[in-house]
């Protein structure tokens, strides 16, 4: 696979570092000449010199025949527009560093669908710790879907049920269920459904309301 990492800084370098391990083809662009050097020294020809902003810096790169491109500079403008240039450019696939979570709209908006955000990820680390949360966002998937955890109450309308008994939203599937004592297993539709356990689910984003009136009820807090 041939990925270029457009930003040469720790995200970048660490990245690319990974991917050469696996023996993946890699090509760092960075715009700093000291960085550029400094990242050579380490990863030998794996980095070029330029702006990855600019499409003659991309095409130099050879972005049409990259499987993926991963902008993951500093600044969110840049990586949304090394997206949609390496897009232009017929470019596999675009994945983007998202460094303020207020812009993630924008990107989906602009058709850059697959984003990473840090705060967002450590956010729903801690998450997980709070009582007062019943849905748990884990990853941003394709086409607007998103891989959510819940954990069911006593009182949830689920219980007792099988997964093909749940009234689940349109597009939305139970992946893993992990019961109370920590044992992972596949569910299928006859697979019966208790208080304590915790589902990995698929689903649209705008139907996550009816999915945790679905699994949790309607009288449980909303998260945020």
């Amino acid at each position: 696979m041939y990925v270029v990492v457009a930003g040469g800084g720790k995200v970048g370098f660490y990245l690319a570092q990974e991917l050469l391990n696996a023996n993946n083809e890699v090509l760092i662009i960075e715009r700093d000449s000291a960085r550029v050097n400094a990242i050579a020294e380490e990863l030998g020809e794996a980095v070029m010199l330029g702006d990855s902003c600019e499409a003659t810096v991309l095409d130099a790169a050879g972005i049409g025949r990259a499987d993926l491109v991963a902008a993951v500079t500093g600044d969110d403008e840049d990586n949304l527009v090394i997206c949609e240039v390496a897009r232009q450019r017929g470019a596999g696939r675009a994945i983007a560093r998202i460094n303020n979570p207020k812009n993630e709209l924008l990107f989906k908006k602009r058709g850059i669908e697959t984003t990473i955000s840090a705060t967002t990820a450590i956010l729903a680390q801690i998450e997980q710790e709070l009582p007062t949360h019943d849905m748990i966002a884990l990853l941003q998937l394709h086409s607007g879907l998103e891989l959510v955890e819940l954990r069911l109450p006593e009182t949830s309308p689920a219980v007792g049920r099988s997964v093909r008994e749940v009234l689940l939203p349109p597009e939305s599937l139970i992946s893993l269920i992990v019961d109370p004592g920590g044992v992972p297993r596949i569910p299928g539709g006859d697979t019966r459904l208790h208080p304590g356990d915790a589902l990995v689910v698929v689903t649209r984003k705008e139907n996550k309301d009816m999915l945790r009136e679905a699994l949790i009820g309607s009288t449980h807090g909303m998260d945020t």
